[in-house]
């Protein structure tokens, strides 16, 4: 026999209330704002969401300001890049931050996919 209604996740508490594509992207935003992220300045995995737009990082403390559901948001990455290219030139830095963007953007690709699989 079939199944008659999927796993609804952090949005269950919803019901059927609101329609389904609203259901869908509050609960992509509830995963994003949860979930763990690579520090910048340890390299750990431990970065949690403090309150809107406030991160730290549960192992070395350290606290920074980001997004309101990701820590790094697109304008945040090409500025930082634009600004240390602007100060020291490209350098063997570029290679570590190009490598620390790659690992950033391996993290969202699996989000997202993890997102659509929900779906």
């Amino acid at each position: 026999m079939a199944k008659r209604t999927q796993k609804s996740g952090a949005t269950a508490k919803f019901g059927a209330r609101y329609g389904v594509s609203v259901r869908r992207r509050a609960g992509s935003a509830i995963a994003k704002k949860s979930k763990f992220y690579t520090c910048p300045k340890c390299q750990y995995t431990k970065v949690r969401r403090q309150v809107a737009g406030i991160w730290e990082c549960k192992k070395c403390g350290y606290k920074f300001s980001g997004g309101v559901w990701e820590p790094f948001t697109r304008a945040s990455d090409s500025n930082s890049r634009v600004i240390r290219r602007g100060m020291e030139g490209a350098t063997a830095t570029d290679m570590t931050v190009i490598a620390q963007q790659a690992a950033l953007d391996y993290e969202r690709k699996l989000a997202e996919e993890s997102s659509n699989e929900e779906e």
